[in-house]
């Protein structure tokens, strides 16, 4: 049985650590508990152990452990890719989306975000590592789509996200997140005002807290290996 609570207590000071390693605060760094396949029971123990962020890859999934969870200050993420008929229920019932990298997602999550909530986080997937099997818009079109996305009502451009390949070395683990920072440093410097950096998980978070990552998105070593 995953113990969910101690792992949670275990990635709290494992964040904690990588963040002092930085020369950060762990404050600076908004964890994401991922339970892409858990049951709802497990993001249940999770928020009951303190965690408030919560990421789902699948909508119809996520859709079920938002109604099942029901907790007015759970803040749920969507970090799966996003197609166009999906996009309704996720400006309906989502707080982030961290994977827009088309215009017309983004137009279609402005007109349905409903009027009487928040505007809606959004973060631009980026392709950082320009992979043909990863979605992702390339780097060379992100300050296009920055600028297009930031015009549109109800939503609220944040930042960048990415996803890049899997490396072991912790020193080449940091250069796609070190180029994805001076993407959003440049296009802030060019008039954009984003504070947001998705990047990191389970096996990478340490090396995306040095180079600046705001989010990390942790699944396997909160809820344990997908099966």
């Amino acid at each position: 049985m995953i113990k969910v609570t101690e792992n949670f207590r275990k990635i709290q000071d494992l964040l904690a650590k990588a963040a002092a390693d930085a020369g950060r605060s762990a404050d600076q760094i908004r964890l994401v508990a991922v339970s892409k396949t858990k049951p709802a029971e497990a993001v249940l123990e999770a928020y009951a152990a303190g965690q408030r962020d919560f990421g789902e890859n699948f909508v119809r999934e996520g859709l079920e452990k938002i109604a099942t969870v029901n907790r007015a200050d759970a803040v749920w993420h969507f970090i799966g890719h996003l197609q166009a008929n999906k996009t309704k229920a996720v400006a309906q019932h989502f707080q982030w989306v961290h994977t827009v990298d088309r215009l017309k997602i983004a137009r279609r999550l402005s007109v349905q975000r409903p009027h009487d909530t928040d505007d809606l986080n959004i973060c631009i997937e980026v392709n950082i590592d320009a992979e043909d099997n990863k979605s992702g818009v390339a780097a060379a079109e992100v300050a296009d789509l920055a600028a297009a996305v930031a015009e549109l009502p109800r939503l609220r451009l944040r930042g960048l996200m990415c996803l890049p390949a899997i490396r072991d070395d912790f020193e080449e683990q940091r250069r796609p997140f070190a180029r994805l920072r001076a993407l959003m440093e440049s296009l802030n410097q060019s008039g954009m005002q984003m504070d947001t950096l998705s990047m990191g998980m389970t096996a990478d978070y340490a090396a995306a807290i040095r180079e600046g990552a705001t989010i990390v998105r942790v699944g396997t070593a909160i809820f344990g290996a997908r099966e």
